[in-house]
């Protein structure tokens, strides 16, 4: 009988890199409320060449900050109606892009919204994770090597 490969556990949050868009580093939530994956972006703009749509857009990965700013574009594969956490449904562009978590490279599709009033640049929704993940929502950075230096006791 064929074992199943075992999944690995992310915390609640967790860091990623969006080598697609150019993003070396970028804090995400891990949402399993949310089905998609959600990037905040500034500056969206469509534009059609011949019979194909990009998304011309800025990202800010980092947290509670305007800079860096990574200018990008990508291809749309789709246009969804899609439902935010207050309950207001938006049309929004969908792209496929490639994410890094911890040691496994994988390719999911990330809508682009203006998440200015939330703490996180992104989300990390349930159809990334799906067949590749289980979510410890007790704990952070489970994939990740975080930054922040923890201070010893004595």
């Amino acid at each position: 009988m064929k074992k199943k490969p075992e999944k690995g556990i992310l915390g609640w949050r967790e860091i990623i890199a969006i080598p697609t868009l150019g993003i070396k580093q970028i804090n995400v939530k891990v949402d399993t409320g949310a089905q998609t994956s959600a990037l905040h972006v500034t500056n969206l703009k469509v534009k059609k060449r011949g019979r194909t749509k990009f998304a011309y857009f800025r990202v800010h990965p980092k947290q509670k900050s305007s800079l860096p700013i990574i200018e990008t574009k990508a291809k749309i594969k789709d246009f969804r109606r899609i439902r935010s956490s207050n309950g207001i449904v938006s049309e929004r562009p969908v792209i496929d892009v490639d994410i890094v978590i911890g040691q496994n490279k994988f390719q999911i599709e990330l809508n682009l919204v203006n998440r200015d009033l939330m703490g996180y640049r992104m989300l990390l929704g349930r159809s990334a994770m799906k067949g590749r993940y289980l979510v410890d929502s007790g704990k952070s950075y489970q994939q990740s090597k975080h930054r922040k230096k923890r201070k010893k006791h004595i």
